[in-house]
């Protein structure tokens, strides 16, 4: 019994030193992003600098003379607004095996994406941006976990249904879907709590991963589940199918549903059925050019645009771009309320690309807010 007693003593221990530690993190980590948020012309000035810095030598920096590109006037003549089929001139050299093409150096994956007017696309993800990627999402529950003080879901296990991180080799550069390369890049504080199994995320057909997933599942603490909407309400469905329960009696401390993609409201009455009973719920906003914005409070209907991520925002009008009239504005002059199309110059070598998003800006006093409701 003292052995027993001790043990529990131990575990309580561990408990309120985790949880402490997770809401010192989420202190920190929102303390340190106040700069950004509440400096964000000024972010994105250094953005811009430093982005030019960098990509001085590139074959795309010397044909555009970066080296004489001393503010953003000057960027804006220097180069022009460009979809990936205007891009892809670069993009095939840096996948027949070029390097220092559009950024230093040749990047670590190609994202690889179907388009509906440039057939299969290869984005390129360089070691800086990947890593803006990882930070971004951990950075949007860490925010959750410092404005509800919900630091008991990292108590359980964790799953992100996503693609397969099996990838195929393109002259040397790893390519896949995106979540499949982020998969290669979970914390290690997260590695052991994460479902499902490296084995069952690499099974490519999708009935069958899900199958596998929820016998694997079924047995854990599930406290968070994350995914695109369609693919997470298969799995609970197939769950409730198999076993006749809301989510919520099965996993009982499930708490947290992350999801991005595609818009959620379709899907909420659905999920609240599913699961039994509403839970809280963050958005993100990942692509494969870059992460661009998440849900920084629960319940909040806008997104935080990320500034932290050394990719430079550019906004072009959205009646001005269906005229093929490409004025371009950076973030100060974003007006609330109206609808903009957004260009992006990033940290693996995309510059004024435009990603096909909707911008919003909500708040006349913060730019930083922002909603992304569609493409465009």
């Amino acid at each position: 019994m003292a052995v027993e007693k001790l043990l529990l003593l131990l575990l309580y221990f561990s408990f309120c030193m985790y949880h402490h530690f997770a809401k010192s993190f989420a202190n920190y980590v929102i303390s340190k992003n106040q700069f950004w948020i509440k400096n964000p012309i000024k972010s994105q000035e250094k953005t811009l600098r430093w982005l030019l810095q960098s990509a001085q030598k590139t074959l795309f920096g010397q044909q555009h003379s970066f080296q004489e590109i001393n503010g953003y006037k000057e960027f804006n003549q220097a180069i022009p607004v460009r979809d990936y089929e205007k891009f892809k001139i670069y993009i095939n050299r840096i996948v027949s095996g070029e390097s220092d093409i559009i950024w230093p150096g040749k990047p670590i994956y190609f994202s690889k994406t179907s388009g509906t007017t440039s057939g299969v696309k290869y984005i390129p993800i360089s070691k800086e941006s990947i890593s803006t990627h990882i930070n971004s999402a951990r950075d949007a529950i860490l925010s959750y976990i410092f404005y509800s003080g919900n630091a008991e879901i990292f108590f359980g296990k964790q799953i992100f249904l996503q693609g397969s991180p099996t990838l195929e080799i393109i002259n040397g550069i790893k390519t896949g879907r995106l979540s499949g390369i982020v998969a290669h890049h979970v914390p290690k504080y997260l590695q052991s709590s994460r479902m499902p199994t490296w084995n069952t995320n690499c099974i490519e057909d999708w009935e069958k991963k899900v199958e596998k997933i929820i016998e694997e599942t079924l047995v854990e603490n599930m406290t968070i589940i994350g995914g695109i909407p369609p693919w997470v309400q298969m799995y609970f469905e197939k769950i409730k199918q198999k076993t006749n329960m809301p989510i919520s009696k099965l996993f009982r401390n499930f708490s947290l549903f992350i999801y991005g993609g595609v818009n959620f409201e379709p899907y909420r009455n659905i999920f609240e059925d599913l699961i039994g009973k509403k839970i809280d719920t963050i958005e993100l906003f990942p692509a494969s050019e870059g992460f661009f914005a998440y849900q920084d409070e629960p319940g909040r209907e806008d997104l935080l645009l990320v500034l932290n991520n050394k990719i430079f925002y550019e906004f072009v009008e959205l009646d001005h771009f269906k005229k093929n009239k490409f004025k371009r504005l950076t973030l100060k002059d974003v007006i609330t309320n109206k609808d903009y199309v957004m260009i992006v110059s990033t940290n693996a070598g995309l510059w004024a690309y435009n990603v096909c998003l909707l911008y919003t800006s909500p708040s006349p006093r913060d730019r930083t807010r922002c909603r992304m409701p569609s493409s465009a």
